[in-house]
């Protein structure tokens, strides 16, 4: 018996090989093909009789009426934790990697834009890279111009350089000179807090300016709240590359499951969650269907690294395919381009 499963060799053997056949040609993996590609010297119908097993654990299932079978999901996870060999990168993919992700000369927007462009042509699969976020956001500004139609620009200035714009909706219109009063109360009480403190004391505010305060007052905390709060929204992205790649894969290319997937590109509100989950993760995590816990890929894998700036994790990429996916090589090509993602900032300060 091999350590982490209850499987004996053989069979873990055997599930190998249906599974890597099974990546590499799509298709459900019979006895025949297993007894002339396994190496094993055993009889047919001990082959059966092992599939059969396998089938009774969980591990694979047929999908129709072939006499083939294809891995579960339970069987794939089986396979990732115990049975792939990860291949490591070849040197020139590494050089490439590091030549075109290099910060020399560009913005963070150019180098992570770049890293998921790669990404998703070195895997064949849609990419998603966060954007880079710090545990500490300190604010410095905060401004606001008034627009047409009650609409007002807000001006939010955070750590050294970090300009956001967000354009608010208000229920009426603000004169500029509110709008000055508005700013000017903020930067005097909020600057160079936490942006978290300053949400949660501008719920304080809040609550006191229904009670106490006159109702210019309430209206210059409500704006000054949603532009924090929106702030926090839009900071809270990601960048996707090669989704149309997708539609290659067999198994994800019906109209509805494209339709499910191509809306949490669209909308990002899962991809975010769940790469905020692996922000506290050292290290490559693969999530096979529904083990993301977003209904969006409950047909895909999802495999991400993070990647730091300094000794702080600061944000996370990956990719997204079937679950068909060739394990070993997706693996480290998230796992490399996470590092090269890191050093490359960390050479641009």
């Amino acid at each position: 018996m091999s350590s982490g499963t209850s499987l004996t060799d053989r069979a873990q053997h055997l599930l190998k090989v249906l599974v890597e056949h099974h990546i590499r040609d799509g298709r459900p993996v019979g006895s025949t093909t297993l007894s002339r590609d396994s190496g094993l010297q055993v009889s047919a119908a001990t082959i059966r009789n092992t599939m059969s097993d396998l089938e009774k654990r969980g591990l694979i299932h047929s999908p129709h009426t072939s006499a083939g079978r294809i891995p579960t999901q339970k069987g794939y996870r089986l396979f990732v934790d115990n049975l792939v060999r990860v291949q490591p990168l070849e040197n020139v993919q590494i050089n490439k990697l590091e030549s075109e992700i290099s910060g020399f000369e560009k913005s963070t927007t150019e180098v992570l834009s770049t890293a998921s462009s790669l990404l998703a042509q070195l895997t064949q699969m849609a990419s998603v890279v966060m954007v880079p976020r710090h545990s500490r956001v300190i604010l410095r500004q905060l401004e606001f111009l008034p627009l047409s139609e009650g609409r007002v620009l807000a001006i939010l200035v955070t750590n050294g350089n970090e300009v956001q714009n967000r354009i608010l909706q208000t229920e009426r219109v603000f004169s500029e000179s509110e709008l000055r009063q508005a700013a000017n109360w903020f930067n005097q009480t909020f600057v160079g807090k936490e942006l978290s403190v300053v949400r949660e004391q501008l719920v304080q505010e809040l609550e006191r300016a229904r009670g106490d305060m006159d109702g210019a007052m309430q209206g210059i905390v409500e704006i000054a709240q949603q532009a924090v709060v929106s702030g926090k929204k839009d900071r809270e992205n990601v960048m996707v590359s090669g989704r149309s790649r997708l539609m290659e894969y067999s198994e994800l290319c019906e109209m509805d499951r494209l339709r499910q997937l191509f809306a949490a590109f669209s909308e990002k509100r899962d991809m975010i969650h769940l790469l905020d989950q692996c922000m506290e993760a050292d290290g490559v995590q693969v999530f096979i269907g529904e083990e993301s816990g977003y209904q969006s890929f409950d047909e895909c894998s999802v495999v991400t690294a993070p990647y730091r700036h300094g000794d702080e994790i600061v944000g996370v990429l990956g990719v997204i395919g079937p679950t068909r996916m060739a394990y070993d090589r997706v693996i480290p090509v998230v796992d490399v381009t996470a590092k090269v993602l890191g050093s490359a900032l960390n050479s641009m300060g």
